[in-house]
């Protein structure tokens, strides 16, 4: 029977891989779970799933090139997110290791919080909430009505279009900039323009070097005086010290954010701690319908390894030539028996 290394900590299978996916595991493979406190990296982790030939991993969990040459029994890294950005791909390459991803289950989740963050922004809930808290009275102040304001989307995926969604179900204008999308249901501009004009800005393209501090001085300096930032994204899309000017200088009145540049994609702290800013520890994802559907889909791709094909979510199919250990080709097809 395939035996699978599940290396989230207690705590976070808890919120992250839940009893149903957990049992569901078990139904498929040998399943052999992380009973310490701390992230496991490197050579800790090639250790702790010694004999197995599958590592389960969260988010908070890194494939590095040291697990990969410890780790001589793996067959397969799969991480129970679509984030793959802490797995050195060309490393488990060079090993003859798969690499795959989940699927994004939490468009809604996400999408939900996107527009509480926006609305508590304008409505100024979370300072109002805090004074109550400390046993301070409230001085009741003017609030922004969202309806007829507008909001741009800085990239155009799935919870881009879900937000775009409802945001017209609220009557706000939607403008959206993304070169890679074909943009329905928001109005496609160029970003000179919807930093120009837009009241409440979302930075949710996909990260990479070429969206890297998309948000920065000079973007920033672009948008409407007042502005409110929403970065449910990535962390490295917005560059934080400048963030931090244009908090002080009132160029954007305000900012909420899921994601930053602290460990596990936090916010920074400095940042979090602002009364300007309401922040949340990467929560974007953490509902049991998002975590579920991720969990299934490592379910899925354990149980097509056990069943001698490969999974989906592969990123890395034509290196994996340990898959030969568990009877595939990389070709994703049983291999033949030999002619007699």
């Amino acid at each position: 029977m395939l035996r699978v290394f599940l290396a989230h900590t207690p705590e976070m299978r808890a919120n992250y891989y839940g009893d149903r996916a957990l049992a569901a595991l078990r139904q498929v493979a040998e399943v052999v779970t992380h009973e310490g406190t701390a992230t496991l990296s490197g050579a800790a982790l090639a250790e702790a799933a010694a004999g197995c030939q599958a590592i389960v991993a969260d988010r908070a969990t890194p494939g590095t090139a040291e697990t990969f040459a410890a780790a001589p029994d793996l067959v397969a890294f799969l991480r129970v997110a679509v984030d793959v950005s802490t797995i050195d791909i060309p490393a488990a390459s060079r090993a003859g290791v798969l690499v795959t991803q989940a699927t994004p289950g939490f468009v809604d989740s996400v999408a939900e919080l996107a527009i509480g963050m926006m609305v508590d922004l304008a409505r100024g809930v979370s300072g109002f909430a805090a004074d109550f808290h400390a046993g301070r009275v409230p001085v009741p102040r003017m609030g922004r009505q969202l309806a007829g304001r507008t909001l741009g989307l800085i990239g155009y995926g799935r919870i881009a279009q879900r937000v775009a969604q409802i945001a017209a179900a609220m009557r706000m204008r939607v403008l959206a900039h993304d070169p890679h999308a074909v943009i329905e249901g928001a109005e496609a501009v160029t970003l000179d323009r919807l930093l120009a004009e837009s009241d409440v800005v979302m930075p949710l393209a996909v990260a990479n070097e070429s969206t890297r501090h998309i948000v920065n001085a000079g973007t920033l300096g672009a948008m409407k005086r007042g502005v409110l930032l929403v970065n449910l994204s990535r962390g490295q899309l917005v560059d934080e010290a400048a963030l931090a000017a244009a908090l002080d200088s009132g160029q954007v009145a305000a900012a909420a954010m899921d994601v930053g540049s602290a460990p596990d994609q936090w916010p920074h702290p400095a940042l979090a701690a602002r009364p300007d800013v309401v922040a949340t520890p990467h929560i974007g994802g953490l509902t049991p319908e998002a975590a579920e559907h991720q969990a299934m889909d490592t379910v899925r791709q354990v149980a097509a390894l056990a069943a001698a094909r490969a999974p989906d979510g592969a990123l890395n199919p034509e290196a994996a030539t340990r898959l030969a250990r568990l009877g595939i080709n990389q070709t994703g097809s049983p291999e033949a028996a030999p002619a007699r």
